[in-house]
């Protein structure tokens, strides 16, 4: 008599899921443990909400020349004596609602800050990777030209630039594609970031096996250069991507509180503050210290979730 035996056949656990090894990862593991980044990111998240549904959220709308009462200018806070409730921060020297105008400029401080920094990103990536790859005359050429740009402030780049539209276009197709103008301004103004610290990665990177493998294969440059070598250096250019936006926005706030940036009727946080800067004097405090304060914490919230990026992305420190 004999007896069969039958064995069950040999089980594989299931590859974990994208969101598991997200949260098995030392960037899960830090942020948890980092109340700073938490906070900062939760202010961030609602900032970006407020600006996103600004239309939504706003009592008025600071475009629409009707909501506009100039009868109603200059009314302080509801926590000053002389204060309307319908305008919780008051409004500005234009009878704009402050906290409607604020929700809108915070739009469109963050669609310049966001909107430059890409433009710097793919400029700067592209010619870094360029660079560091290929080495010889093109490096020294693309180097040359970083050192030259960087020689020229933003502020100088906006002169010349916002001269030349104005003379060729006149001052109301300035302030027509005033927001895009500022993008393309500052994200030319400031590629070099981004280019030479690729440059420096990629010059790392290309001795590495994989990279010697990669052209073995007869695989071209272009791929190597993106497929293979880029995805290796995103660790900087995530952090300087959070240092950028907040440059970005300053820069944006600086321009504008200069006259070279949004006009009044468009307003931003740096237009803002600078349509009450002249209110001062006459004790207008608000229409300057409420958006110069939003701006203080946007970009301070920016910055803190950059400096725990970047502390993360240290390969350096211990990350057992």
């Amino acid at each position: 008599m004999s007896t069969t035996t039958t064995t069950a056949p040999a089980t594989t656990a299931a590859p974990p899921s994208r969101w598991q090894r997200f949260r098995d990862s030392f960037l899960f593991y830090s942020f948890k443990r980092d109340l700073v980044a938490q906070l900062s990111l939760l202010v961030f998240l609602l900032m970006i909400a407020a600006a996103v549904f600004a239309p939504w959220l706003a009592s008025m709308n600071p475009y629409d020349l009707a909501q506009i009462d100039i009868l109603a200018s200059e009314l302080p806070p509801f926590w000053v004596d002389g204060s309307d409730p319908m305008y919780v921060m008051g409004t500005d020297a234009q009878g704009r609602d402050l906290l409607s105008t604020i929700l809108h400029g915070l739009r469109v401080s963050l669609i310049i800050g966001f909107g430059a920094v890409i433009l710097q990103a793919t400029l700067g990536v592209c010619f870094g990777l360029l660079a560091g790859y290929m080495g010889g005359r093109i490096d020294a050429f693309l180097m040359r030209v970083a050192d030259i740009q960087l020689s020229f402030s933003t502020l100088m780049v906006a002169i010349i630039v916002g001269a030349l539209v104005k003379a060729i276009f006149g001052g109301a197709t300035f302030s027509d594609y005033a927001v895009w103008l500022l993008v393309l301004i500052i994200g030319l103004a400031e590629w070099p970031q981004y280019a030479r610290t690729v440059r420096a990665s990629v010059l790392a990177e290309k001795s590495r096996e994989y990279v010697d493998a990669a052209r073995v294969m007869g695989l071209r440059s272009r791929r190597i250069m993106f497929r293979h070598i880029l995805p290796n250096t995103l660790s900087p250019i995530f952090v300087i991507s959070t240092v950028q936006v907040a440059n970005a926005i300053i820069s944006e706030a600086a321009l504008s509180f200069l006259g070279l940036g949004m006009p009044e009727t468009h307003p931003s946080l740096g237009s803002l503050i600078k349509s009450g800067f002249d209110y001062i004097q006459s004790g207008s405090w608000w229409i300057t210290l409420i958006p110069g304060l939003v701006l203080v914490v946007l970009v301070l919230v920016i910055n803190l979730l950059g400096d725990w990026l970047r502390d993360v992305l240290n390969p350096r420190l211990y990350k057992g």
